[in-house]
């Protein structure tokens, strides 16, 4: 595996303003995929290895969860009173991450240098995306920065939490497949070879089971290197097209939502991204055809992505968000549709919003739960199949032999 390095970048944002900064990865070709994901379009050449990382080299990946705690701390010290230079030293110093107390420092350095705390934000988008930067710019504009930052921080952590369920429900069957296809190459690589040398002194023929399993273990030992680095290949290429075909990624994200019980989970999940996202920017004040960019960046869907911009296009055309909701009934429920224009008639659509949010966060707990409960004996019985039919096949002979030794 490459080694992470620090990287200096510097790209157009989707405004087209010129922005720079470094992040750590594993090469250049990393770095560009990272910044496409962000809405940052790099600049030819303008991506180049730093001969130190600029983030202390020796701490920790920066991850989500370190945001959502940062902006939850610089909430609670601004509503204490604490002034904001000083509570990025608070929150910095104390820090266990190194590589986050040392990206909180260089934020702090910015806005002492006279810069608002947006336009230092903005310049690390790839820890603080364009969501976070507009709310925070709003929150300074209105002067409420702390209550923007509260609700920075409740949107981080709900959503991360979203997050968390999600990959649970991914993580555990995977799991245990991956520990299911390892014991059974175990076993056909080094258990099943000796059960055949002692069956070939049996000089009686094999049952059909045990046949096939002896020559399956041949074909493994003999070409087990190469199965290994196909299935490699093919997921590293899947992954690599994923990141830059957007029609491939497309194509993936509607088979994803057709899958039974899966798709559920994933429509329900984009549903309580879009509802928590638009509620908080809305409830921000940020005007809705502006909020909705951001929305469609959140989705986690790219066929939420392209009708959430669809849905911006009808607002901006004057056209009321229930009823550009409903144009598309497949991908947004009645409930939502429903809730929407209860809060656009009684001007409070950010309440509903949150809602309905908090409705599907725990349709995707509840999801989840049912889920792993139903997989649980489905990959028992896999797994009973697959070792228990290993077993059964190598002790067969074993079995014949001591019908024909009582004859």
């Amino acid at each position: 595996m490459a080694e992470a390095a620090t990287y200096l970048w510097e790209g157009t944002n989707r405004a087209g303003k010129v922005i720079r900064g470094e992040t750590t990865a594993t090469s250049a070709d990393a770095v560009r995929a990272e910044l496409r994901k962000q809405g940052v379009t790099p600049k030819p050449g303008k991506i180049k290895r730093k001969g130190k990382s600029l983030l202390g080299g020796g701490g920790k990946k920066i991850k989500p969860a370190d945001i959502a705690v940062f902006s939850r701390q610089m909430a609670t010290m601004l509503k204490a009173g604490v002034p904001l230079v000083q509570s990025f030293d608070i929150v910095g110093q104390g820090h266990s991450n190194k590589n986050m107390a040392d990206l909180i420092m260089k934020v702090k350095s910015d806005v002492e240098a006279g810069g608002t705390l947006a336009s230092a934000l903005a310049k690390h988008p790839l820890y603080f995306d364009d969501l976070f930067v507009n709310l925070v710019d709003a929150g300074e504009q209105s002067g409420a920065l702390e209550d923007l930052l509260d609700k920075v921080a409740t949107y981080k952590e709900k959503t991360e939490a979203l997050k968390s369920k999600i990959k649970k429900a991914m993580t555990y069957p995977i799991s245990v497949m991956v520990v299911a296809i390892v014991v059974t190459a175990i076993l056909l690589i080094f258990v099943v070879p000796t059960f055949a040398d002692m069956f070939g002194s049996f000089g009686a023929d094999l049952p059909a089971l045990t046949l096939f399993v002896v020559n399956l273990s041949d074909f493994v030992i003999e070409w087990g290197w190469l199965i290994l680095l196909v299935i490699i290949g093919t997921i590293t290429g899947l992954m690599q097209w994923h990141k830059r075909s957007r029609k491939f990624r497309e194509n993936m994200d509607k088979l994803v939502l057709k899958l039974p019980a899966f798709g559920l989970l994933m429509h329900n999940s984009a549903i309580a991204r879009f509802s928590r996202t638009l509620a908080t920017m809305f409830s921000a004040g940020v005007p809705l055809v502006e909020a909705m960019v951001s929305v469609a960046g959140a989705a986690g869907n790219s066929v939420y992505t392209k009708e959430i911009l669809r849905i911006r296009d009808d607002i901006a055309a004057g056209t009321t968000l229930q009823a550009s909701l409903s144009q598309n009934k497949d991908l947004f429920p009645n409930m939502l549709i429903q809730m929407v224009g209860i809060g656009e008639e009684s001007g409070a659509l950010d309440e509903m919003l949150s809602k309905v949010a908090d409705y599907y966060e725990a349709a995707v707990d509840d999801a989840v739960d049912n889920l792993t409960a139903l997989m649980e004996p489905l990959i028992m019985s896999f797994l009973a199949v697959v070792i228990g039919g290993l077993v059964i096949a190598m002790y067969l002979p074993i079995f014949k032999m001591g019908e024909i030794v009582s004859q």
